[in-house]
Order: C-alpha cells, then sequence, then structure tokens
C-alpha cells in the first residue's frame, strides 16, 4: 500500500482548504464550524448547515466518485476522504450520509425512477436523509427488525416502530428498513424504502443523549408508501442495508479529530503543574502521551488502510470496521486523560464560566460514547473483523 498522496491529491486539500478560509470569514461561520460539538458536527442540521452544503454543490464537491453518467465527476474515492478530513478538522458539515450510503446504493440498485428523483438533489445538497434501521429490540441484531410492512393495493401499508433514528427531526425522507416477509429467516424478508418524513402517519419524538446529541424515536402508523418507493428488489433489503452501512462507516469517521485532540492533550498537560512540577515532565504523564501519540499513529495508518481500498474500486468493511472500532474508542480515551489531568475541575461543564477549556473535555467525555453505537456497536465491528477479515466461524 502506498500511504502517500499525489500532487493532484495535495492540490485538491489546497483547494479545500481555500474555499474554507472564505467561509470562515463569513458572518454564520461560528454556526457552521463547530469541532466541539464532537460527532453531531457532521450534520446538515440548521439552515446555515445547510446552504454551506449547496455552496459545497456549487463548487462541485458532491459526487466526487460518483459515476459520470450519474452526475458525479469519476474520481477516485480518496477525493472524498480528503475533503471529509479538511471539513472534519474545522467541525463542518461532511458530505453526508446522501452521497455517501444512500447515494451509492441507489447507484447500484435502485430503479432509473428512484435514481431521476434523488440523484439530482443529493448532488446539489437539497436533500437531507434519515436512516431508519434500529428498532426498540433490534439494536446490534438488526437483522432482529419488526416493523411491518404489508401489501396492499398499489404498494404497502407501514407499521411499527424505529428508535435512535438521527435526523429524523430535520430530514425531508426516510431511508427506511421493514420486513416484507415474516415466514422468511430473519436475514431475509427484510425491504428497503424511501418515504417523505412529514408523511401522515409518521410520528417523530425526539430524545436527547448523555453528550447533547439528538436521536429520535420515530412511530409509522398505517403509513402508505407505493411500489415506486421500494429500493432494489422486495426481501433483499439486508443486503443493501449492509452495503449501505460499509459505506456509512468509512464516509463519516475521519482522522483529523484525533490529531487536534491529541494536540490540544498535550497542550493541557504542558499548562498544568502538580506539587510545582508540570505535568508533561512526570514519567506518568509522559508514558501515558507516548501511549496516546502511538495510538493516533495507529489510526492514521488504519484510516490510509481504508483509503487505499476505496481508490482501488472496493468496498473496505474489513477495513473501515478496524478503523471505526480503534479511532472511536481511542476518542474516548484521550478524553479519559485529559479528565485525569484535569481532576475535579474537569468535571464541570461547558455552561460553567470557569471551566477549563470551555468545558471542551467534559463535552467530549459524554459524547464519544455515542460513537461507539451508531453505525454499528464495537461489539458488531470485532465481528465483522473475525467474520470477514479472519474467516472465524459463527459463535455457537
Amino acid at each position: 500500500m502506498d500511504f502517500e498522496f499525489s500532487d493532484e491529491e495535495r492540490a485538491f486539500v489546497e483547494r479545500v482548504r481555500a474555499f474554507l478560509a472564505e467561509e470562515a470569514a463569513r458572518p454564520d461561520a461560528g454556526e457552521i464550524m463547530q469541532p466541539n460539538r464532537e460527532s453531531d458536527s457532521i450534520l446538515a442540521d440548521t439552515p446555515a448547515r445547510r446552504a454551506f452544503c449547496r455552496r459545497m454543490a456549487e463548487r462541485g464537491y458532491l459526487g466526487l466518485s460518483w459515476p459520470v453518467e450519474f452526475g458525479g465527476q469519476g474520481r477516485s474515492g480518496v477525493f472524498e476522504y480528503l475533503l471529509n478530513e479538511e471539513l472534519a478538522r474545522v467541525g463542518a458539515p461532511l458530505i453526508g450520509k446522501g452521497v455517501g450510503c444512500i447515494g451509492q446504493t441507489l447507484i447500484r440498485h435502485g430503479s432509473d425512477q428512484l435514481k431521476r428523483e434523488f440523484l439530482p438533489k443529493i448532488l446539489k445538497a437539497e436533500v437531507e436523509f434519515a436512516l431508519g434501521y434500529s428498532e426498540p429490540s433490534a439494536g446490534s441484531d438488526l437483522a432482529a427488525l419488526r416493523l411491518r410492512a404489508e401489501r396492499c393495493d398499489g404498494g404497502w401499508r407501514l407499521n411499527g416502530q424505529k428508535m435512535f433514528t438521527t435526523s429524523a427531526h430535520f430530514a425531508d425522507w426516510y431511508w427506511l428498513a421493514a420486513r416484507t416477509n415474516p415466514q422468511a429467516p430473519k436475514h431475509k424478508g427484510v425491504s428497503l424504502f424511501l418515504l417523505p418524513m412529514r408523511q401522515a402517519g409518521i410520528t417523530v419524538h425526539p430524545i436527547e443523549t448523555m453528550g447533547e446529541h439528538v436521536t429520535n424515536q420515530v412511530f409509522l402508523d398505517d403509513v402508505f408508501v407505493g411500489d415506486d418507493w421500494l429500493v432494489g428488489e422486495a426481501d433483499r433489503g439486508w443486503t443493501y442495508i449492509c452495503e449501505a452501512l460499509d459505506y456509512e462507516r468509512f464516509t463519516f469517521y475521519t482522522f483529523s479529530p484525533l490529531e487536534q485532540k491529541l494536540d490540544a492533550l498535550i497542550e493541557l498537560a504542558a499548562s498544568r503543574r502538580q506539587d510545582g512540577v508540570r505535568l508533561t515532565e512526570r514519567a506518568d504523564t509522559r508514558r501515558a502521551l507516548a501511549r496516546l501519540a502511538t495510538d493516533v499513529e495507529t489510526a492514521r495508518g488504519l484510516q490510509r488502510a481504508v483509503i487505499w481500498a476505496a481508490s482501488h474500486g472496493e468496498v473496505p468493511g474489513v477495513e473501515a470496521a478496524m478503523f471505526k472500532l480503534f479511532s472511536t474508542e481511542l476518542h474516548q480515551r484521550l478524553a479519559n486523560l485529559a479528565l485525569d489531568i484535569l481532576g475535579p475541575e474537569g468535571l464541570l461543564s461547558k455552561a460553567d464560566p470557569d471551566a477549563p477549556d470551555h468545558g471542551k473535555w467534559e463535552w467530549s467525555y459524554r459524547a464519544t460514547a455515542l460513537d461507539t453505537i451508531g453505525a454499528g456497536t464495537s461489539e458488531i465491528q470485532k465481528n465483522i473483523i473475525a467474520r470477514r477479515g479472519l474467516g472465524l466461524p459463527l459463535a455457537g
């Protein structure tokens, strides 16, 4: 594997940085660029952030790796990684699930009508999606989902509940998994649908998590969806969901926030003293920082493996699982050491004017727990690595 970037790729990064410098001079830049929001910083969940995404679209930054026949640029997937890294560095919205998991899945499996309806809107950043996968009894075991889609004249009737649906409170469309054949084995008989979030029969109840991330319960009561809004073939949705989750894992999880967080942690340790000695002069603190610095470089290598696989036309499922598992748990280890360094002061929230670093580390400690759950828990990532990467059999 060659982990070095080409002259063309480095020039692309410079163009993105110039664009972001322009954006940073806007009066609403403080709303658009919010790195301390942790995983929430990737969302286009306000009018200003959605407008930013439309400006990215105007610059040609959406659909970089899509085939030309679908409005994309046919470029290597590495350019989307480079773009997302720069966006994550400043806490701006990433290119999103529309360009990644949904757009790519529609290109591969969607009907001509769905492609005409959604692909142009995605490329112009005119539409936001929510992913309707998890349910109260189907989280990590997603194939246990129970939301029913029953055949009716001209389409399907949906009844059931979804849980922990990020973006449902502001999204335009719902990318929804439902059980269409309850007699089939649980990994069969699942189908994917697209439907408007504001359709009659859909009720959204926001839930605020401990990291101040807003997720949602969604109830569907006798919701009609026509045959035209079925994604791919009926009863084959599990295959499409697995592909989409692979795209989500290697689209959303970036490296640059780890690098920035390590730098901030070193600066924090250098500014603190204990018994008159700077913490960076203590052997125990130096060992802890050195270990975390090594882990950050390991994360860099894992992420480069994802980029290399994607740029060679592969869907890097195992590579993305390894990076997602390691990097999300590393975010927690970084925040944990920061709180150890700060002691009782570290428990002050960002709402307290005396909170060190404006409460960054206390917020990070709470918020990073979410990242080990979204797009598949750490346990799910270990299963992917064991089964797909190591060829190990299923337990039991």
